[in-house]
């Protein structure tokens, strides 16, 4: 049972993983296509407002599961070493995710409505 959930554990790491690198190479992609808008004037800063949002995102839902994979980590092996190291990731990581979470609402909100064509 602990080897199917050290495996799960992982699994789930690597998943964090890929959400965080598939965010933002979206983002990347969609922040190139931008720039290269200026070229043709077709740049808007607005979408590069929102690609800045989604890769927020993509970030916040990354670290959220590299939490849940620390937490079955540490449950797995609990020494107060590694509960200490749990506490101050978590925290880190908490502390991360809500301010990142406040940029991106405070962004949205300020962002005008965009048209739906």
């Amino acid at each position: 049972m602990s080897q199917l959930l050290q495996t799960i554990s992982h699994i789930i790491s690597y998943v964090s993983i890929a959400i965080i690198c598939y965010g933002a190479a979206l983002g990347l992609l969609k922040f190139i296509g931008n720039e290269f808008g200026r070229l043709n004037r077709s740049f808007s800063l607005e979408k590069t407002v929102q690609i800045k949002i989604e890769v927020g995102y993509y970030l916040l839902l990354g670290l959220e599961f590299l939490i849940a994979s620390d937490i079955i980590d540490t449950i797995l092996n609990p020494t107060f070493e590694d509960l200490g190291i749990l506490a101050g990731t978590v925290l880190i990581r908490t502390g991360l995710s809500f301010f990142l979470n406040k940029e991106i609402e405070n962004i949205a909100q300020n962002q005008p409505p965009q048209d739906k064509d």
